[in-house]
């Protein structure tokens, strides 16, 4: 099987040629995208040859610290993301997330690599960051989604979990239910993905695997375990963010916070 052919300078401004005439068109179409468009041309450009470069140097490095180093700013730049997405007016949400996806991608990849993968020195930046990777851009999609839907049931559902209360549910009893709907919601487009991968669509790993010319079967491999990661990670996440947001909105005597 042939190996991956490389891509030079002149391939990718050829393939910048496919984002001028979807630039073309939306202006020839008046969608009024164009800016939007060109932005994230640019930014697609030059985050991924920054991180190009810096997984080329970290690579090289081989250094178990350095490694670390990009997993936690990665974590942090995950958690984040889905804090916002969350709600920026509830109290320490932003550790309670970091904390949840730092948990589940170190006993995700800790278990992967300690006892499938298995390789060479633990810390082999060749599977290490890019399993992380994978890990961390799903746990960051869980916590947003389940979070997200936690916070906004409940603040829909102020009069019934008061309710639930008077009549002499706890807290955990009175929001039961929310949480467990966001998790559910939190997990779908994960269980979606499984019920499909293979036959509607081609997941990035396995793609990227095939065009470096590893057998179909290997890749395929590579990719049941990423998405058993996957759902594993995801749900740990969901089930860390949903439970540390409920206490959120309950004070020391068990009353809902508005």
């Amino acid at each position: 099987m042939e190996g991956l052919i490389k891509l030079d300078l002149l391939d990718l401004g050829l393939a910048l040629g496919m984002m001028v005439v979807a630039i073309g068109l939306s202006a020839w179409q008046q969608l009024g995208m164009e800016w939007t468009l060109a932005i994230a041309t640019g930014r697609t450009l030059l985050q991924l040859l920054v991180v190009g470069y810096i997984l080329a140097f970290i690579f090289a490095l081989d250094n178990p610290w350095a490694v670390l180093a990009i997993l936690l700013v990665m974590v942090s730049i995950a958690a984040i993301v889905a804090r916002n997405r969350i709600s920026k007016k509830i109290p320490r949400v932003l550790p309670l997330v970091w904390g949840a996806i730092f948990i589940s991608t170190a006993l995700t990849l800790g278990y992967t690599t300690l006892l499938i993968i298995q390789p060479s020195s633990w810390y082999e930046p060749q599977y290490l960051i890019p399993i992380g990777g994978i890990i961390l851009g799903n746990s960051m999609n869980g916590a947003a989604i389940s979070g997200e839907r936690l916070v906004s049931t409940i603040n829909a559902s102020h009069l019934e979990i008061e309710t639930h209360l008077s009549l002499g549910a706890t807290p955990q009893q009175a929001v039961n239910k929310y949480r467990t709907e966001a998790i559910i919601a939190g997990l779908i487009p994960t269980i979606n993905a499984m019920m499909v991968v293979g036959i509607v669509t081609l997941p990035g790993i396995i793609t990227g695997q095939l065009l470096s010319g590893i057998e179909p079967l290997d890749a395929a491999s590579y990719q049941i375990l990423v998405m058993f990661m996957l759902t594993f990670a995801n749900l740990i996440t969901a089930l860390l963010v949903t439970q540390g947001l409920c206490r959120q909105f309950f004070n020391g005597a068990a009353q809902l916070v508005k």
